[in-house]
């Protein structure tokens, strides 16, 4: 999966003309203070942690580097693999969100999307793919396989990991808003609240390992 990342985040924008599909000027900048405004208008708890990492977030956005084309829901279950290799990536799914930006961003979101065996039940039970199998990679291993094909540097993995964290907490906020205003009556959607808690919990530890 890191190599299909990679994959991506080499394709030429300009000689294909994806340039157009957005303005990387400020890019993260723009991330961070839209999802922000977004939590602030789904809120229904008071998370102390979600603040924190908001604010964290905001006094600690690095430079970006050079653009890449961006898919910004990178997962396993947005990933065709082939049948015969599972290992072997033949197609990705799901390019609605996908832009021009920073690739440290989606790199960041795969990130939050990977769970480890290590990880407390509560973040494990919002897995997206099976990647806490034994002997699959750790977040570290993935990011790190990712840097040695791409040449990026790791320096700053603590908040592109932190806002894929925060990001997606986000996205469960405003599920659970939904839920919480009876615009659905799916009872899944009443665990949105505790994928909150988790997310930021998770994004605290990631800031403060640095």
């Amino acid at each position: 999966a890191d190599e299909t990342l990679a994959e991506l985040h080499a394709i030429d924008i300009d000689a294909t003309g994806l340039a157009a599909l957005g303005h990387p000027d400020g890019y993260v900048r723009r991330q961070v203070e839209g999802w922000t405004k977004r939590y602030a208008a789904a809120v229904t708890d008071a998370i102390p942690a979600m603040d924190r990492v908001a604010a964290w977030l905001a006094a600690n956005m690095p430079e970006s580097g050079p653009p890449t084309l961006i898919h910004n829901d990178f997962k396993y279950d947005n990933l065709v693999l082939d049948p015969a290799d599972l290992t072997r990536v033949r197609g990705v799914l799901d390019w609605e969100m996908a832009t021009v930006g920073d690739p440290l961003m989606d790199l960041g979101t795969a990130l939050c999307y990977w769970v480890e065996l290590a990880d407390p039940p509560e973040l494990r039970a919002f897995a997206f793919g099976p990647t806490a199998v034994p002997g699959g990679y750790t977040r570290r291993e993935f990011a790190e396989h990712y840097a040695r094909i791409t040449g990026r540097s790791l320096e700053h993995l603590a908040f592109y990991s932190a806002f894929g964290l925060y990001k997606t907490a986000v996205v469960a906020q405003q599920i659970y808003l939904r839920y919480v205003r009876g615009h659905s009556k799916d009872a899944r959607f009443a665990m949105m609240i505790m994928g909150v808690r988790a997310l930021a919990d998770q994004a605290e530890r990631v800031i403060a390992g640095g």
